[in-house]
């Protein structure tokens, strides 16, 4: 049996998809781009502030099963720009400790809503 997992303080799905699936003891966190709910406003042009804005959608979702960032396992990150992503992982840093999150980075032409990054996430109790 599987159960969606949905924030009123992250983005709501644009799709046919939840925020987050969970199964068993494994959430499972829908890409999030960098869009603030609270200001219905995407943040946009500078990645380490869109990447601050997602890490809270994250957040928020995680909030919402009782999790934080150190259930996190696993993690992958589109950008729109890699020579961009060392303000990504300075961002991306400050909610992990040591160990940290399995993860990939893949540069990509675009994404939904024309957001330059958009962050997935496994997360574990």
């Amino acid at each position: 049996m599987k159960t969606a997992i949905e924030s009123s303080q992250a983005p709501k799905p644009i799709g046919p998809y939840s925020q987050a699936v969970k199964k068993d003891d494994t959430l499972y966190i829908s890409g999030q781009i960098p869009l603030n709910v609270e200001q219905d406003f995407l943040v946009n042009s500078d990645f380490s502030l869109a990447t601050k804005q997602v890490m809270d959608n994250i957040e928020a979702i995680l909030r919402e099963d009782n999790m934080n960032f150190t259930n996190i396992s696993f993690c992958t990150i589109f950008v729109t720009d890699i020579s961009k992503f060392s303000e990504v992982n300075t961002v991306y840093a400050q909610y992990f400790s040591e160990p940290f999150p399995a993860r990939q980075v893949i540069e990509v032409s675009a994404l939904p809503l024309n957001a330059i990054i958009e962050i997935s996430a496994i997360a574990h109790t």
